[in-house]
C-alpha cells in the first residue's frame, strides 16, 4: 500500500510539473526540452550601437580575448571583467570562498568589483561562464544555482541586460575525445544540467543566451583538418599554448564568436591583425585561416537559437 501511495505521489508530482514545463530531478528542477526551445523562439532584440559588456569567469576569458572584442567591435565599444584560475560562478558569487589567483589575473585597468559591475546598470550585456572540467562544476560547485544568482544579480540592476553563458571545451587530451565531448556536452551539460535548470527557476521565462565557442572550436577544427590544414593552422594544437588555454590565434576565434553573438552580426571581412590587451602585436591567423573563421563562426552562431541571433 506504501508503495503504491508513492508511486502514486511520484505520478502526479510528475504530469504537474509537466503541465508548466518543468521535470522534477529530486529537489532540481528541470526546463523540459520543447519548453527550452520555445524560449529562445524569438531572437534577442536588435543591437544599434556600441555594447559595453562585463566578463566574468577564468583564463579562457582571459585579458586577450576581450581585448580582441573591443578592437573587432570599434569605436564605443566599452568593457571591464572579474577573472581568476579555474575560477567558478559560485567562488565569484561567495565572499568567503577563495578565488585562486585573483590578484595576478585582476592586475590591469580593466578589473571591476563583479557584484559591483553586475549592479551598475551600466553594461548592456553580462558574460558568464563555468569552469572546467563542466562535470566537476555542475557536481560541487552547484552551476545552475549560480547562474541563476548572477543572471538575477544583473537583471535587478539593469532590467535590459542580456546575459550570455559562455561555452568552452575541456583539455584536448581528454579521455573521452575531444571533439567528442565538445558535441555531447553542450546539450548534455551546458543545456541540459546548467541552462534548463537555471531556466527553470525564472517563470517568466526570460532567455540566457549562449556564447557557443565551443561549438565554433569543433567546426573550425573539422574543417582545418579535413583538409589537412589551411594556412598557418595545421591542427587543432595550433590553436593552444598547452591542454587548454588558447594561444592568439585561438583566442581571436573565441573574440569573433563573442562578436558574432553580442552585436548580432557577420565577423566576416573583420581585421585579422589584432593586439593583445597589453599593446603588443598577436600573433596572426593568415588571410585564409582568418576567413575560414569568421564564415564558421557566422555559420554556427546564426544557426544555434540559444545565441539569439534572427
Amino acid at each position: 500500500m506504501i508503495t503504491r501511495l508513492k508511486a502514486a505521489l511520484v505520478s502526479t508530482v510528475a504530469v504537474g510539473a509537466a503541465l508548466v514545463g518543468l521535470t522534477q530531478f529530486g529537489s532540481a528542477r528541470i526546463l523540459d526540452q520543447e519548453s527550452f526551445d520555445a524560449v529562445y523562439a524569438d531572437p534577442a532584440p536588435s543591437v544599434d550601437g556600441p555594447l559595453r559588456v562585463f566578463h566574468l569567469g577564468h583564463s579562457l576569458v582571459g585579458r586577450d580575448m576581450p581585448a580582441m572584442l573591443a578592437q573587432l567591435a570599434g569605436d564605443g565599444h566599452a568593457y571591464e571583467s572579474q577573472l581568476g584560475w579555474g575560477a567558478n560562478m559560485k567562488a565569484h558569487w561567495e565572499p568567503d570562498v577563495q578565488i585562486n589567483g585573483f590578484d595576478q589575473e585582476n592586475a590591469h585597468p580593466r578589473y571591476r568589483d563583479a557584484k559591483e559591475a553586475v549592479a551598475s546598470a551600466e553594461y548592456d550585456a553580462i558574460v558568464l561562464t563555468e569552469m572546467v572540467e563542466i562535470k566537476d562544476a555542475i557536481a560541487y560547485f552547484d552551476s545552475p544555482r549560480y547562474l541563476r544568482r548572477w543572471t538575477d544579480a544583473a537583471w535587478a540592476g539593469n532590467p535590459q541586460a542580456r546575459v550570455y553563458f559562455y561555452e568552452s571545451w575541456h583539455e584536448l587530451d581528454d579521455e573521452d575525445g575531444w571533439l567528442d565531448r565538445i558535441d555531447r556536452d553542450l546539450a548534455l551539460y551546458w543545456e541540459g544540467e546548467i541552462l534548463r535548470s537555471a531556466l527553470a527557476e525564472d517563470d517568466a521565462r526570460r532567455p540566457i543566451y549562449v556564447i557557443p565557442a565551443g561549438q565554433v572550436m569543433a567546426r573550425f577544427v573539422r574543417a582545418v583538418e579535413d583538409q589537412g590544414g589551411v594556412g598557418n593552422v595545421t591542427d587543432r594544437t595550433d590553436l593552444f599554448k598547452d591542454k587548454i588555454h588558447p594561444n592568439d590565434l585561438g583566442m581571436y576565434l573565441v573574440a569573433l564568436t563573442h562578436y558574432a553573438a553580442l552585436y548580432q552580426r557577420s565577423p566576416v571581412g573583420l581585421p585579422h591583425e589584432l593586439l593583445r590587451a597589453n599593446g603588443e602585436p598577436a600573433d596572426a591567423p593568415s588571410a585564409d585561416v582568418a576567413a575560414m573563421m569568421q564564415e564558421v563562426v557566422w555559420d554556427v552562431v546564426q544557426n544555434y537559437a540559444p545565441a539569439g541571433l534572427p
